[in-house]
């Protein structure tokens, strides 16, 4: 092998031998990825993505891609043909990468989004509603106009609290059942019913773990901010599956995992939000399809919760 090769192999090996740039190398194997898809797939922060991304690409590892204002990275295997049997052995040993499996489910989940064009046209323009004022246009009035388009359904807010979303839901659902585990806030929704006269919302005394509904019930299962209060949380999307009617749908607005550790004492929460793999992967053990999990808010202030929203259906054709 000639002195200049020999160089540039050992270059390459030195690259491939830290475990953070192996990760990302068997990412760009499976798709051309952005800077900002590598950092949602992997958590890691941009600044270190960028930094192993340029020892890669120097090393002639990866190539870079302009594409408007992003830059796409992908492996070069036509240059190095030692790389994919490297990559092929290495993604073998996944046990020794233990972060790899989450990253296969959430490099799932990017390529999923990129087909769904009406998904990324929505975050364009939700990114640009809070910059552009315009008289009379809010988010509160976008909510309630989008509320209109419900069909007559029957829904279950899982973990309802004292059920502020289950009465707007109930202007326009065929019925909406709130299901929370305190006696009193249960009371406290029951009497609320009865002084506003609203005979299509039931409030039930019930565990999203056990909870108490026929069935193949519902259309939607609704859980807002409650799936992190449950012991097992796939217990819970077990019971969801089970009330849902063939086709219906399960959406969870939930925390994405956090390190506020003063979350459990001020607020009750078993867990400390979740990752977007997790989710997945637990939406799946529950026998649902068309999954989508993704971050659709992140807050200013400290301590900076982001949401996640994660769907899922229920298969036509199941009990």
């Amino acid at each position: 092998m000639e002195k200049g090769n020999m160089s540039g192999l050992l270059k390459s090996l030195r690259s491939l031998s830290d475990p953070t740039r192996l990760r990302l190398l068997l990412l760009l194997r499976h798709e051309e990825l952005s800077v900002a898809e590598i950092q949602e797939v992997t958590r890691l922060a941009q600044s270190r993505i960028s930094t192993h991304l340029g020892n890669m690409q120097e090393a002639g590892l990866v190539r870079c891609r302009r594409k408007g204002k992003r830059s796409f990275y992908r492996v070069v295997f036509e240059e190095e043909g030692y790389l994919w049997n490297i990559l092929e052995e290495a993604e073998g040993g996944v046990s020794e990468i233990p972060e790899l499996e989450d990253d296969m489910v959430n490099l799932r989940r990017i390529m999923d989004r990129r087909k769904d064009e009406a998904q990324a046209s929505f975050h364009q323009a939700a990114g640009c509603f809070d910059r552009i004022y315009g008289p009379g246009r809010s988010w509160e009035a976008f909510g309630k106009a989008l509320l209109k388009m419900l069909p007559p359904i029957v829904v279950a807010d899982l973990g309802s609290g004292e059920g502020l979303l289950s009465e707007l839901l109930a202007h326009r659902c065929r019925m909406v059942y709130a299901i929370d585990n305190s006696e009193k806030i249960v009371k406290y929704g029951k009497q609320k019913t009865r002084e506003k006269g609203i005979s299509n919302l039931k409030f039930i005394l019930g565990d999203i773990e056990a909870v108490p509904l026929e069935d193949g019930s519902v259309d939607v299962a609704l859980m807002s901010q409650s799936l992190h209060h449950a012991n097992n949380p796939e217990t819970a999307l077990g019971e969801v599956n089970r009330i849902l009617r063939p086709g219906g749908r399960v959406l969870i607005l939930d925390l994405l995992q956090h390190e506020f550790m003063d979350a459990r004492s001020l607020y009750g929460d078993q867990w400390f939000g979740f990752a977007e793999a997790d989710l997945h992967r637990w939406l799946e053990s529950c026998n649902f399809t068309d999954i989508d999990v993704s971050v659709v808010a992140t807050e200013k202030d400290p301590p900076h919760f982001s949401t996640l929203l994660a769907e899922g259906v229920k298969p036509a054709g199941t009990a």
